[in-house]
Formats: structure tokens, sequence, C-alpha cells
């Protein structure tokens, strides 16, 4: 290893403190762009949230109710990789703006012609998609304006806008309750429009030139390994979060035979721990280095899941899946924290392909469940499964740690 490498691995990096953020960057931007992906999320969320009213009233059996809630994240995750070829050719607020507008013209429609069979849902289902992807012009937007050491912190900020899942499952089910679950889509327009309005208004455009990307791109990413590895951690990580997010509301139903109201708020409550604990796991990972922060928080994960998979008391349910929806949205943060160091010029290819592996994981986790209860009787195998794959994501973890830490890792200018 060349010296200056040597010296830069040895020499300590001091970790970002909140209060440089005002200094550094755009800080409107910052805050538009977790707004819009704070909205984004809501939606995109919205049939997991509607999910155990939803089911009943179009005869689903199990694994089509989750083939319900999953398709917007299975469509999210490739429309990731088409918005990401957008922000290079047309630049991140246009391209925000664009995909806006995509899914609340598609949120009008439902409102106002109503879903009646499982297609119409799922067609829903794959234009909610467009709020998914908005990950993959968030994220640039934000992170560009901020030098690589605040990077943990300014993603896991912009991300935070997962936290949209949250109102969600609180509000979706109150709506309905008093105007029917149809009505839930249009009363989604109006935070969407609000926000929309405001990123209109005030976010920017990231400074300097950046390369316009093409499929050709994404192909020469992927013959490199360290993409796999980053798509395969976020796949876990990501994945995690937000099919526990869309499988919440039907699980607690249908295992403690909660009213759609109660199964919301635990499932809120669930899932807030998540949406918050991404920019703390951005900033964790700042200062232990984000190999040894995912390292903690696989490992958590997974022993919570297990917990919550073989407990039949719902507070003890409840605290298992607590406590891995917190696990998995740090290590969200942790992921992203490492991202930028490694793939500083591709970004937001990386974002795209990342974001599109997360969502892929979001989609089997939700299968997993219906696949379960469809042919078990029970969630538990496929929650297990699942939980599994966490103790994947840490031989991962050993298996690259040395070479990151000793190559790039070593010129990086945060902990790694």
């Amino acid at each position: 290893m060349p010296a200056v490498a040597r010296t830069l691995l040895i020499m300590p990096r001091s970790p970002m403190k909140f209060s440089q953020l005002k200094d550094s960057g755009h800080w409107p931007t910052l805050l538009t762009s977790f707004l819009y992906f704070d909205v984004s999320f809501m939606v995109w969320t919205l049939l997991g949230a509607l999910g155990a009213l939803i089911a009943p009233s179009l005869g689903l059996d199990a694994q089509q109710k989750f083939l319900m809630v999953s398709t917007p994240i299975l469509s999210g995750a490739f429309l990731r990789i088409v918005l990401s070829l957008l922000v290079d050719r047309i630049g991140t607020k246009t391209t925000g703006i664009i995909a806006q507008l995509g899914v609340m013209a598609g949120l009008a429609v439902a409102w106002q012609t109503g879903l009646s069979t499982l297609g119409q849902t799922l067609l829903l289902g794959v234009v909610l998609g467009l709020a998914g992807a908005s990950f993959a012009v968030a994220l640039p937007q934000a992170g560009r304006w901020y030098p690589p050491h605040m990077q943990g912190v300014v993603l896991g900020l912009a991300g935070a806008g997962n936290i949209g899942v949250v109102i969600d499952h609180l509000a979706a089910p109150r709506i309905a309750a008093v105007w029917g679950w149809q009505a839930v889509f249009g009363a989604a327009l109006i935070p969407l429009s609000f926000a929309f309005v405001l990123y209109a208004i005030f976010s920017k455009e990231p400074p300097g030139e950046f390369k316009k990307k093409n499929l050709a791109d994404y192909w020469s990413l992927l013959r490199q390994r360290d993409a796999h590895w980053f798509c395969f951690f976020y796949t876990i990580s990501f994945g995690g979060f937000v099919g526990l997010a869309t499988a919440f509301a039907i699980y607690f139903r249908d295992e403690f035979q909660l009213a759609p109201v109660h199964a919301g708020e635990v499932a809120a409550f669930c899932t807030l721990v998540g949406a918050l604990g991404r920019p703390f796991g951005g900033a964790l990972a700042d200062r232990l280095g984000g190999i040894r922060a995912l390292g903690i928080f696989y490992s958590i994960a997974a022993a919570a899941l297990v917990f919550a998979a073989l407990s039949h008391n719902l507070w003890l349910c409840g605290a298992g899946f607590f406590v891995a929806s917190g696990a998995f949205g740090m290590c969200n943060g942790s992921v992203f924290q490492l991202l930028p160091q490694r793939f500083a010029k591709d970004i937001s290819v990386m974002t795209g392909l990342v974001g599109c592996g997360g969502g892929i994981g979001g989609f089997v986790l939700g299968m997993m469940f219906g696949a379960s209860k469809e042919h078990t009787g029970s969630y538990v195998t496929g929650i297990l499964l699942f939980a599994g794959l966490c103790g994947v994501a840490l031989i991962g973890l050993k298996l690259v740690k040395t070479r990151w830490r000793t190559t790039w890792g070593a010129l990086a200018a945060a902990r790694i």
C-alpha cells in the first residue's frame, strides 16, 4: 500500500457536528428534499397502510394481499434507475417535478374512478412506484451540496423522509373509517400538492458538472464487484425496513385480530424508529466507520426478527419489530455513508442501482410473508428466512472489510 494511503488510513477523522449543516451546502434544498421524499414515501406505501381494508373488499387471499402491497415497492425499484438517468440529463429538480406530477395524476384517477379489482389496484401500485423512485432524486440533490465527511448525516437526513410511512399508518385508516378507503387517495393529494409547491420554489440544482449516464454505465458498474456488494447490503437493510412497513398493518390484523385503526397505530409505532433512525445511523457510521456500524445493526436486526417471529404476545412481538425496524433504518444510513466514498463520481447511477436493490428486497420480504402465510398458515417461516439473510450480510461484511479499508477506504475522506 502506498505511504500516503497508510498515512490517511491511520489519520483520525473528526466526526461531523450537526451545527455544521448551516454553514455548508444549501439548507433549503436539504429541507425540501426531505419534505419531497417524505410525502413521496407516504404515498409509496399507501397500499400497505390500507391493505387490511382493501383486501377484504376485493376478496384477496394471503399471497394476493402481499402482492398488492409489494407491487409499488418493486415498481419503485426499477423506476429508480429511470429517474437516475433523467437526473443526469434534465436535472434533479426537473426530474422530481415530473415524477411528482405523475404520482398526483395516478392518485386523482384512483380517487375519482375507484378500484374494484386486483388488476386495477396493481396498476395503481405501478404508478405509485414513481413516488418510491423519488429516492433517486432527493438523495443526490441534497448530497451533492455537501462535502464527503458530511455525507452520512446529510443523506441520512434527506432519506429520513421515509417517516412518511408512519403518517400513512396513523392517518389512512382513520380517514377510511369516516369516508371509505378510496377517499384516502384524494386526501393524499393535499400534502402532495403542498410539498410540490415548496419543492418547486425553494429547492435548487446542486453545483458542479456531472457526466450524463446511460444504460451502458449501469452495466459497466455492475461489472465491479463492489457494486454488487452495495446492492446486496441495501437489499437487506432497506428491503427489511420497507418490507416490514408495508406488511405490518396486515400482519397485526391477521395475527392479533386488531381493528384497522389499532393495527395502523401499532404499525406506526414499529415503523417510527426505523424512519427516524436513518440519520443517526449515518452519523454513527461517520464516527465508527460504516462497516462496523453495519455489523452492529445487522446483528441487532437478525436477533429482533427472531424474537418477534417467536413471540405470541402483541407487545413483545411489537417490541421485536420495533427494534428490527430501527436497526434496518440505521443500516440504511450506514450504507449511504459508505457509498459516496466508493462511488463519488458515479453516485447518481449507484443511487439508482442500490435503491433498486432495496426495493427488490422489500418486495421479496413482502412475498415471503404472503407465501409463508398461504402455505404454512403462519408468518414465522418467512420472518426467520429474512433474519437468516441478515446473517448472510454479516458474512459479506467480513469478506469485504479488509479489502475495502486497505484500498479505496484508505483514501476516503470519512471513516470506513
